[in-house]
């Protein structure tokens, strides 16, 4: 007797009307018959230009019912099954008021004004928030990896996937694994703006607090502090791929495929992928929370990706931030074709090791 999920297969039409059912791209799956699950976290507290990356994984929800099904790299890659699983709406409301308080933090820092005890509090009480939304992606990825589900997470600002890096690295600490981090920057700042869990600290806090991390390899970099790049140099654990160097070795004679070989080359077997959605040209992502001029193209990152796979790597979990937020239909769009081609090839590269 066929399964359910071979049931909901039979039964659905792929070239029909996209549905707008709660599900990404309107798919049928449920939680535990889909391969794939879309972590939601609406969180953008301690963005530290433009807010509204809170939203955006809603954004890439109500676009996704306009994407075609046909993966041109991944035969009947909707069969796999992609599950998105709800946002809770104590979350949401919470980034509300957090991200007042917050606010009003970093206008005093960016006015030179010293903070108060006040604002002191406010700080203390976001990092408690933030630990807390940590260890609760921890939890609940951890328990979805002990279920063999593919997870991506959809962010929300930068700092949401530190949860389940640590998630990853305690699931994978016989064979340990690397990061390649597509963005803009190099999100290396200890603490930024006094936000322990800051979106431009997070691979500060990995590398920092992942045991079991052998790499973390950074492209499309083109905005980033002296602090950091000290830290990248100072660090056999970093790789680091600017944009201008990617640029200047294309002007000299080579090859992006030449490029991309070396990038790949910097990576164990086991990749987990971290997606800022700002490490594409800004006009993909315009409305993104710290837009930077010049990244890479759509076909330029998904190359990048597809070469993962083609060299036996297995990417074991991914995520995609910063995406601009409701009301930004570009960017939900680009965004979900993103995150539709990441899990694609993420899970095609399990049938392949």
């Amino acid at each position: 007797m066929a399964s359910t999920k071979d049931q909901k297969i039979a039964k659905f039409d792929p070239n029909g009307v996209g549905l707008q059912n709660g599900n990404f791209i309107g798919l049928p799956f449920d939680a535990e018959e889909a391969d794939i699950i879309l972590l939601a976290v609406p969180w953008d507290v301690t963005v530290s230009y433009s807010d509204g990356t809170s939203t955006g994984p809603a954004n890439i929800l109500e676009a996704s019912a306009q994407l075609d099904l046909e993966d041109t790299d991944v035969k009947n890659a909707w069969h796999y099954g992609i599950h998105w699983l709800e946002t809770n709406n104590d979350l949401i409301e919470e980034n509300k008021s957090l991200r007042v308080l917050a606010k009003s933090v970093i206008d005093c820092l960016e006015a030179g004004i010293p903070l108060d005890n006040k604002h002191l509090e406010f700080q203390q009480k976001i990092n408690e928030a933030c630990e807390n939304l940590k260890n609760r992606i921890f939890a609940q990825t951890t328990e979805l990896l002990q279920k063999n589900k593919l997870i991506g997470l959809v962010g929300g600002d930068h700092s949401t996937p530190l949860g389940y890096l640590s998630a990853i690295d305690n699931h994978y600490q016989n064979s340990g694994f690397g990061i390649l981090h597509i963005d803009a920057h190099m999100d290396l700042r200890k603490a930024y703006e006094g936000f322990e869990y800051s979106h431009a600290s997070i691979f500060y806090n990995a590398i920092k607090g992942l045991k079991n991390c052998k790499k973390l390899v950074q492209v499309g970099i083109r905005d980033f502090c002296q602090e950091e790049m000290s830290l990248s140099i100072d660090s056999d654990l970093i790789s680091v791929f600017t944009m201008q160097a990617i640029r200047e070795s294309q002007f000299q004679g080579q090859t992006y495929d030449q490029i991309v070989t070396k990038i790949i080359e910097d990576l164990p077997p086991m990749v987990y992928i971290s997606f800022d959605i700002d490490g594409l040209d800004p006009s993909l992502c315009p409305n993104t929370g710290t837009p930077v001029g010049e990244g890479f193209s759509f076909f330029e990152a998904v190359y990048l990706m597809k070469k993962i796979v083609q060299a036996k790597k297995k990417i074991i979990g991914f995520d995609l931030v910063e995406v601009g937020g409701l009301g930004n239909e570009w960017d939900g769009n680009v965004g979900a074709r993103i995150l539709y081609k990441m899990a694609n090839l993420a899970r095609l590269s399990w049938d392949l090791n």
